[in-house]
């Protein structure tokens, strides 16, 4: 099965000139979605993780129900101020600007092995971001993980780990 036919590309958003990878429609359709976790599943397994970790917010998402079809557990990295209780944040800079990601502060017990999960990976800021945050309270990060990549942004050159994808668009 071709992923890339269940996934809506919708030009110009969210500004003019951006041409948006929509997973919406890959979501809908039970046959495409059982086959994306399937493969994301073979993919993320040989890390052998104990924890999946979701970029927020369409990697929660792909994250949630790729770790219960794994048999680990899932774990959110947000935006500043979405997580109660104790946080832990990391500071990064973006093409445009600057952004924080905070963590719970005892979502990780030192040594797990953690797998970052998002939807898509552009200019790969963000998951670079979340890697340094799980190092930060202790995690062992051994690769990290998008349904969609966008190659010609170049973001698996930011990541220090191995970067699995299902889908690879060229421009």
């Amino acid at each position: 099965m071709d992923l890339k036919d269940h996934i809506r590309s919708v030009p110009d958003f969210p500004k003019p000139g951006i041409l948006f990878y929509d997973i919406a429609t890959l979501l809908s359709h039970a046959d495409a979605w059982q086959v994306a976790m399937g493969r994301m599943a073979k993919a993320v397994r040989a890390y052998q993780p104990d924890l999946l970790a979701g970029v927020e917010s369409r990697g929660f998402l792909v994250a949630a129900p790729l770790a219960l079809k794994l048999g680990c557990g899932f774990i959110m990295l947000r935006k500043r101020g979405k997580l109660p209780g104790a946080t832990v944040a990391l500071d990064y800079a973006l093409e445009y600007g600057s952004d924080r990601i905070e963590i719970q502060a005892d979502a990780v017990q030192p040594g797990q092995r953690v797998v970052v999960v998002d939807d898509l990976l552009a200019t790969g800021g963000t998951m670079s971001a979340g890697i340094e945050l799980l190092r930060k309270v202790g995690a062992v990060v051994p690769a990290a993980a998008a349904l969609i990549e966008l190659t010609f942004l170049s973001g698996r050159q930011r990541l220090d780990v191995p970067f699995e994808s299902l889908v690879a668009y060229d421009s």
